[in-house]
């Protein structure tokens, strides 16, 4: 379904960086065909409800109507924060080729720099919520942003994250008629068809050893079920085993 324009609020602001490629400084309301809806009555404006969405290989993904009421509840909380809060910025750096959220991000005191693929401006919000998520953590507000997972560390805090991320994009593009954008589809279908630990351990190789040895241990078929999957799915091998683009 689509929303119209009118129902959503932008708010950028832009500045050119050293090396003169565009950066954007994100105090963002509403990203254009994702977002808030802002009412147009003092009712409460109400969710469309999810439609299925299809890939090429004809992957399907039904979500739950009270589900992505409750993501969209609490992206709209974390827009408004991302708009209004003083205390930090979000800063979207464009950047070229297939880009996942972490790929790139640096985290200062009060600041977060996410690069973002140029052309994919539905899917920028994503990317910001999961910057925005990490600085959150770094300036103590843990507890606030991510009640599921208060005193996470290390590869739970970011599987936490990493699943809200999947969230955010799956509320996008089954309310909200977002562009299908592949990497945050491939993360998206992987958190919906229970393969969320495999996306991750295979997407960060590098990364995560000790979770990764025990999860290897208690699911000893379980990698190599996921690249047949994916497979299956994308055409492709996924991220981590696929040459970079």
């Amino acid at each position: 379904m689509k929303i119209p324009a009118s129902h959503f609020v932008m708010k950028m602001f832009h500045r050119i960086s050293p090396s003169r490629s565009p950066r954007t400084l994100v105090r963002i309301g509403i990203l254009a065909g994702f977002g808030l809806m802002s009412g147009c009555s003092a009712s409460a404006p109400v969710l469309p409800r999810p439609r299925p969405i299809v890939n090429y290989q004809g992957a399907r993904i039904r979500a739950d109507y009270e589900e992505m009421k409750s993501v969209n509840e609490w992206v709209t909380r974390e827009q408004e924060n991302i708009v209004n809060d003083p205390s930090f910025w979000v800063v979207s750096n464009a950047t070229l080729g297939e880009t996942l959220p972490w790929e790139g991000m640096r985290l200062a005191q009060d600041s977060v720099i996410l690069n973002v693929p140029l052309g994919v401006r539905d899917g920028q919000l994503a990317y910001q919520i999961y910057g925005h998520l990490h600085l959150m953590v770094q300036m103590g507000r843990q507890g606030e942003w991510l009640p599921e997972a208060p005193d996470a560390r290390g590869y739970d805090l970011e599987r936490a994250i990493v699943d809200r991320v999947a969230n955010v994009w799956i509320l996008g593009r089954t309310v909200f008629d977002t562009q299908p954008f592949a990497p945050l589809d491939e993360l998206a279908y992987a958190k919906h068809f229970d393969f969320l630990d495999a996306f991750i351990f295979t997407a960060r190789p590098d990364l995560y050893g000790s979770e990764r040895a025990q999860w290897v241990r208690e699911n000893p078929e379980r990698a190599s079920e996921y690249r047949e999957w994916f497979a299956e799915t994308f055409n492709r091998e996924p991220p981590g085993v696929r040459a970079k683009e």
